[in-house]
């Protein structure tokens, strides 16, 4: 009994999900003198979360079938492959041939997603110091590169061998840069201090 009400307490103050959600909802009141928007449908919103691994020179079936759970943990989405559309013969790429699996989160799963990405992905990471303003595109998407995927609870106990990539690109239907930088840092995105 008390240790279920004290790992009740532990979840609640580390890892409060949903946060992203009720931010959004709030998102208007909190932007609209920050970029100047007038109506509640103007506010930007996230649209949706892309998260896709590249397999680059991997040939191996055991290690597809790993980034696959992993990556089905992770989102909670099976991923769907990426064939290479045309053969290149530099490459040694022949067209059909896999070069990454991708997995689009929309809802629910995406705001869960962004949730665990903020407030346990991040903080895990090692020497995390900020995402920098200047990886968001003039379209007011931003993608984000991670070098392990460890740093996500469902894998952390990982074989260093089976380390992998992957690339976060979250799509918000924001015009331009400055009007996204102030709705992914209002949902808790950590940038970096400019000097």
């Amino acid at each position: 009994m008390v240790f279920t009400l004290g790992l009740q307490k532990k979840v609640e103050q580390n890892f409060n999900m949903q946060i992203t959600k009720e931010k959004e909802m709030t998102m208007f009141d909190k932007l609209k003198g920050a970029i100047g928007i007038s109506n509640r449908m103007q506010t930007p919103r996230v649209e949706k979360v892309v998260v896709s691994v590249g397999v680059g020179k991997i040939t191996d079936k055991k290690k597809f079938e790993l980034i696959i759970d992993r990556l089905t943990k992770i989102t909670g989405q099976k991923p769907s492959m990426r064939p290479a559309k045309k053969s290149i013969a530099t490459f040694k790429v022949r067209e059909g041939d896999i070069s990454g699996y991708q997995v689009t989160l929309r809802g629910d799963r995406m705001h869960d997603f962004l949730d665990k990405l903020i407030h346990v992905a991040f903080p895990r990471t090692r020497d995390f110091r900020g995402i920098r303003a200047s990886s968001i595109d003039e379209m007011g998407n931003i993608t984000i590169g991670l070098k392990e995927h460890t740093i996500f609870p469902e894998t952390s106990d990982e074989d260093l061998r089976d380390v992998f990539g992957m690339a976060i690109t979250i799509v918000t239907s924001a015009t331009d840069a400055t009007s996204a930088r102030a709705l992914l840092a209002e949902l808790g995105i950590p940038f970096k201090k400019e000097e």
